[in-house]
């Protein structure tokens, strides 16, 4: 048939089969999802189909995270496939984690028919209205005509500007409609009031430049930002021509090399020293696809304060956001960071700017308060597994979950390259380091990479998704599992000794952790356990040569604590442990640490 209006050739198709087309259009070739009822045509359609590879998790919160850490990968959304009601509550957290740290993904729901909504039919939620806080924004198809403009619309939306989730929402009857499909219908639509701002003002881009070149003490502080918008050449550049010191956030790990003498490293809670030294003492704050939260800055009041701050961010709503708390940003620049930073490099031209005693500075106190390794021998830290990772596992991509081994990681993992690190590090989302590994793992075997991949976790965070290593084998997603035991909830036990007197409240496993290598074996999978110092280094460089899935049990001291630490309310520059021994000196005494625990 021909449509009478655009005189074009059409076709008959469900609404499930254009969704499809359109999602084959957008370069998608894996999805993560978990089918229910008003989705079953949608996935009837798909069993019909081997140009989409699915990805069937054990949990919808995962699919979240898969797409999640496949998208940071990738640089391409993530796609989520759920059903209507709990299918779609589900992935309420992993939207709220990827709208935290700007992660472009598209959820795709489905829902109860259209002349049932708002009755409360068997699973009914409204999910464009639980999750309109945690998205960039959300859409309800009610015309099957609809689906291929919303397609092209939410992927605009997610992948653009500042990057994020959007989620779209499908009845069951129009996903079953037929109507008359035709190529390019999906190029029909505008989106009135949608344009981010790319091209920084020039004006204040030529201020930036005089800032930077004129500066004694200057300091670039680097974000996620550098790494969605493709902005490290540029910001390699800036750094090397004006000899820039450089920190970076959780985020921001990977824009910048780790093995470039200009990085000095993690900022914040639990940054390095110098690079809080640094930012305390700073005359200049090059601040770049950064939102200056709270675990970086401590004491609003107190950092970096006597610098001026030039802000570079996509985003006109963090500009000044918390900065003004204290003070207004003396130069703020909207725009994209890569975009901006070609313009800066063009305005500096290549002019050196004079830091060389404030490197000076900087490398004097990088001696005087280095990141601590342990010296006893008798004990494993998290330390010798990194700097053994780093070793053997050159070039891996790395996932975190969140605790004590995701700020260890942060401190001693060298990675060099962009988009080589996935961390919830806006909102702190257990259980999400290990999924975000198996998307990740998809997202190379779809971009024809062949490197590792290494899921870093604690006993925490993975008990609370390790349903998923039966998704890890059933898909043929080799990973390596780096797992922390030291049978608590590593972080809130150490708040907990640091600033609650040792009651340790409710954060022991007791006898209730399970077998981890048992585990691992009862999904085919190789398990080991490491007790000792010396079976570091041999059970890592077997898990890379084997390069199918394995877990490490790594067993940790009880007491082990992330140095430094800013406390709770202080100041960045205040930190605790900075002379303080990464172990405690003596084993645990168990009948000691029986009376401080209540379980």
């Amino acid at each position: 048939m021909t449509d009478e209006k655009t005189n074009k050739q059409t076709t008959k198709l469900k609404g499930s089969q254009a969704l499809l087309n359109c999602l084959v259009n957008e370069g998608v070739k894996t999805i993560f999802g978990y089918p229910g009822g008003a989705v079953l045509g949608l996935y009837d359609d798909l069993y019909k189909r081997d140009d989409i590879n699915h990805i069937l998790v054990r949990h919808e919160q995962c699919a979240g995270f898969m797409a999640d850490g496949y998208a940071r990968v990738s640089g391409k959304p993530g796609i989520i496939l759920a059903t209507s009601g709990p299918g779609a509550t589900n992935i309420v957290t992993s939207l709220c984690n990827s709208h935290m740290d700007s992660v472009p993904v598209i959820a795709l729901t489905g829902q109860v028919p259209t002349y049932g909504i708002g009755k409360d039919f068997f699973q009914e939620a409204d999910i464009t209205g639980i999750t309109m806080p945690v998205v960039k924004h959300s859409y309800l198809v009610l015309e099957p005509t609809q689906i291929p403009k919303t397609v092209r619309k939410a992927f605009l939306i997610s992948s653009t500007g500042r990057p994020g989730p959007t989620l779209i929402d499908l009845p069951k009857d129009v996903l079953g409609t037929v109507f008359d499909y035709y190529e390019g219908m999906e190029n029909k639509f505008t989106l009135p009031g949608y344009k981010p701002t790319l091209k920084g003002n020039a004006r204040q881009i030529h201020a930036a430049a005089k800032a930077i070149l004129e500066a004694k003490k200057p300091i670039l502080y680097i974000g996620g930002g550098i790494i969605s918008s493709g902005a490290s050449e540029e910001l390699l550049k800036l750094a090397e021509t004006c000899s820039l010191p450089v920190t970076y956030t959780v985020m921001g790990k990977g824009a910048f090399p780790d093995n470039h003498f200009l990085n000095y490293g993690m900022l914040g809670m639990h940054g390095t020293a110098y690079a809080n030294y640094a930012i305390h003492e700073c005359d200049l704050l090059v601040a770049v696809g950064v939102r200056f939260d709270d675990r970086v800055t401590g004491k609003i009041e107190t950092f970096a304060p006597d610098a001026k701050v030039i802000h570079i961010d996509i985003d006109p709503a963090e500009i000044g956001k918390n900065r003004n708390m204290r003070d207004v940003i003396d130069i703020p620049i909207v725009g994209d960071a890569k975009t901006v930073l070609v313009e800066l490099n063009e305005k500096i031209n290549a002019r050196k700017s004079n830091t060389e005693e404030w490197i000076k500075q900087i490398e004097d106190w990088k001696k005087k308060y280095p990141l601590d390794v342990p010296k006893d021998k008798t004990q494993i830290s998290p330390q010798q597994i990194l700097l053994a990772l780093n070793k053997y596992c050159k070039d891996a991509i790395y996932t975190v979950d969140v605790g004590q081994h995701q700020m260890w990681a942060a401190q001693y993992l060298e990675i060099n390259k962009p988009r080589r690190w996935c961390s919830s590090s806006g909102l702190g989302a257990m259980g999400y380091g290990f999924p975000a590994a198996l998307g990740a793992k998809a997202a190379i075997k779809d971009m024809g990479l062949n490197v590792p991949v290494v899921a870093i976790t604690g006993d925490g965070g993975f008990q609370m998704n390790f349903q998923e290593l039966g998704t890890m084998v059933a898909h043929d997603l080799p990973v390596i599992i780096v797992l922390f035991n030291n049978n608590n909830l590593g972080m809130v036990r150490q708040w907990q000794e640091l600033f609650y007197d040792k009651r340790y409240s409710y954060i022991d496993w007791g006898s209730g952790s399970p077998d981890y290598v048992k585990l691992a074996e009862a999904f085919g999978i190789k398990g080991i356990k490491i007790e000792k110092p010396e079976g570091v280094e041999p059970a890592i460089e077997e898990a890379v040569r084997l390069k199918k899935p394995i877990l490490l049990n790594f067993e940790l001291h009880y007491e082990a604590n992330v140095w430094p630490i800013v406390p709770p309310g202080g100041s960045s520059h205040e930190m605790m442990g900075i002379d303080a021994n990464t172990l405690p000196s003596k084993p645990v005494n168990k009948a000691e640490l029986e009376k401080k625990i209540k379980r």
